[in-house]
């Protein structure tokens, strides 16, 4: 694993303690009653945080006395003191506002964390005198001018001889994908063709011919970097408890303006949260296009679970419920983004459908003894980010819209100020960590107004589908490399 602080040098230190300016200013913005009401929350949620880091990891016999019920009977006590004393006025605009600004305040977190986690890390292949044989599968459905560059980027990467086997499964494809991956047979990689069943259907196909320690997935437009099958397998080797590790997901085609926000969002959005969660050893999502699993871990939780669209998430709460640790490692995979509104629209109502459908699952699942975060703060965490998140993020829209014509617009510019900042400062410093191009800070304010918003009505739709049972099917996005020429294509944006 590499040192983000060695290589990047003190970049992500500056641009960390950069991100406490905005807060000084909401400080001095504010009023001093509504610095007290956040203050309430704030330290409710840090004793909260603090105590379940505590129990987990030191005291697990007391883990009953940790659980979202309690987090939800101190912060409605919170509501109510604040209320009583005057320092937010008793309406559901003013606490919307207030829960807010208190996950706004909650975010100095993420940066520390973040740096913490980039500071000790440090190149552990180097140390490895053992690698586990890995197997390593490749889903794949209609990747006809794909499925060929993602099995060569996995002959290319380095690994110990006799020890990687590569499994494309064909899912039923309907064009040259099957005849494109048999040019890449030999010893190494295996070609298996079956009738279309989704992706985990392929998944599991798959596993029947695996017989590594350490199975890898790797969808079929995804393009490992060399070094990334060796950095994904270090912390199984350095801890028997982790069942699963997540990779370091970037864009590869970035000729596009919608692509490029997205190149802002898997770097702080995606990545910066994942190293956040993995100073708690549990990662939540092991993305699809690069991640690893224990065989043994992996057939104890049943493999991949047909009931969801998104099975990467499923899997990794399942492995997580069992009481294994997930980390995140600085694997590199390069991955293909939407390019066009529409099909960025067609991935994340999938994704969202998915997600959505797979906290359901768990939500309302027996809490196991062994269950480390899930219940105390994944689940909590993922209903704050999918169901509350957006909906707040609709009223405080229509809320400063409305100050902004009955008198409050000095205000409402200050705060909007503050708070693009803020954002800027983050993806900053996420730059920083990740070591990309300081030239995607162009999209931060799109993280405020317009991309933000584009993705709330996306998870609202999302939710309204699963609360009225809409029939949910796989929803596709067109690859840019399978388009008829004369399609017309995203004007490419100079980097």
């Amino acid at each position: 694993m590499r040192n983000s602080l060695t290589t990047h040098g003190w970049a992500p230190v500056v641009a960390c303690l950069a991100t406490l300016v905005p807060y000084v200013l909401l400080g001095w913005i504010l009023p001093k009653e509504r610095l007290f009401a956040i203050a309430t929350y704030v330290v409710v949620l840090g004793a909260y945080l603090g105590w379940s880091y505590y129990v987990v990891e030191r005291r697990p016999a007391y883990r009953q006395w940790v659980s979202p019920s309690l987090l939800g009977l101190a912060l409605g006590l919170c509501t109510i003191s604040v209320v009583a004393l005057e320092w937010v006025p008793l309406s559901a605009i003013a606490l919307v506002h207030l829960g807010a600004l208190t996950v706004i305040f909650c975010y100095w977190l993420i940066p520390f964390t973040a740096l913490y986690q980039a500071v000790t890390t440090r190149d552990e292949f180097e140390d490895v005198s053992e690698y586990p044989s890995i197997t390593v599968l490749v889903p794949a459905y209609n990747e006809e001018g794909y499925v060929g560059r993602t099995v060569a980027a996995l002959l290319g990467a380095a690994y110990p001889d006799g020890k990687k086997e590569i499994i494309v499964i064909d899912d039923g494809s309907t064009d040259g994908t099957y005849e494109e991956a048999c040019r890449y047979e030999s010893d190494t990689v295996t070609v298996v063709s079956k009738e279309n069943g989704g992706k985990y259907s392929a998944l599991n196909y798959g596993l029947l011919f695996a017989e590594s320690e350490i199975i890898i997935t790797v969808d079929a437009d995804s393009v490992v970097e060399t070094d990334a099958l060796r950095e994904i397998v270090v912390p199984f080797v350095a801890d028997p408890m982790v069942g699963a590790v997540a990779s370091n997901v970037r864009i590869f085609n970035r000729d596009s303006f919608v692509a490029n926000c997205q190149v802002l969002e898997y770097v702080f959005g995606i990545n910066i949260f994942r190293r956040t969660f993995d100073q708690f050893s549990a990662v939540s999502v092991v993305p699809g296009c690069l991640g690893a699993y224990r065989r043994d871990v992996l057939d104890e939780v049943n493999a991949y679970d047909p009931h969801t669209l998104t099975e990467d998430f499923d899997t990794t709460l399942k492995v997580l419920r069992q009481g294994y640790k997930v980390r995140f490692s600085e694997a590199v995979v390069y991955t293909e983004a939407p390019d066009t509104w529409r099909d960025l629209y067609k991935q994340r109502l999938r994704w969202y459908r998915g997600n959505l459908m797979t906290v359901r699952k768990h939500l309302f699942d027996e809490v196991q003894p062994r269950n480390r975060y899930l219940n105390r703060i994944h689940l909590p965490f993922a209903l704050l980010m999918m169901v509350i998140s957006p909906i707040a993020g609709i009223i405080i829209l229509g809320s400063i819209g409305y100050m902004a014509v009955t008198g409050g617009l000095v205000t409402v510019l200050l705060l909007a100020a503050v708070y693009t900042t803020l954002i800027a400062l983050l993806n900053a410093f996420a730059i920083s960590i990740e070591g990309e191009s300081y030239w995607y800070l162009m999209y931060a304010p799109l993280s405020v107004v317009g991309y933000k918003q584009f993705h709330d009505l996306v998870m609202l739709k999302s939710l309204v589908d699963i609360v009225r049972g809409t029939e949910l099917g796989w929803t596709n996005a067109s690859r840019v490399d399978q388009r008829d020429p004369a399609e017309p294509r995203p004007e490419r944006q100079s980097d």
